[in-house]
């Protein structure tokens, strides 16, 4: 047995078992694991108001919506995240409890500290997920959603939405107003997200 090499170095097995006990949630990056921040007000109500949205009409599809509990597991880039919601409708998924690894769907919300990320590093090991139809990226400043769809080609299209918009999500074959996504979320009082 050779032993690792790199000091600090956590398994994939190991930060499950470390992550079922733990008080706070970490994410997992090839090897290391890195501490999650709260979230604001308007992330919550978002994620609940698109939770509750998404459950309603994915009912007895056989799709699950998850929240920010539910991690997704990136293969290729040895990686766990906690997308803020998750859409999984692959049988496969269904005998994994703590992780997903096929979902169509996964949205996470922006914030000061987590938009260069959110955009860059962690929607490139996103991308390399097979099953992912849709990432898609939502601000917590301001009516703004942006779509990442998968084409047919495997090329990645944005699609932007603002105040006044209809979002589609056709990953799950699912449309609703920004207004509706928006509901309850005050922004003059989530200036400091």
């Amino acid at each position: 047995m050779i032993a690792n090499q790199i000091p600090n170095y956590i398994s994939p097995a190991e930060y499950l078992t470390l992550e079922e006990d733990s008080l706070i949630k970490h994410e997992y990056i090839d090897g290391e694991i890195y501490a999650m921040a709260g979230a604001s007000d308007a992330d919550v109500t978002i994620a609940g108001n698109l939770f509750a949205m998404l459950r309603n009409h994915l009912r007895g599809s056989g799709c699950r919506v998850y929240m920010s509990d539910m991690k997704a597991f990136v293969e290729a880039a040895d990686a766990f995240y906690y997308p803020d919601v998750m859409v999984a409708c692959d049988a496969r998924d269904k005998n994994i409890a703590n992780h997903k690894k096929y979902p169509c769907l996964i949205v996470e919300f922006l914030s000061g500290t987590t938009e260069a990320f959110d955009r860059g590093e962690k929607f490139a090991s996103y991308q390399k997920m097979q099953n992912l139809q849709e990432y898609i990226l939502i601000s917590q400043k301001r009516q703004r959603l942006d779509c990442f769809r998968r084409n047919r080609e495997g090329l990645w299209v944005l699609q932007s939405y603002s105040a006044g918009s209809e979002i589609t999500i056709e990953s799950v074959n699912f449309k609703t107003s920004i207004d509706s996504l928006y509901e309850d979320v005050d922004f003059a009082n989530n200036q400091g997200q």
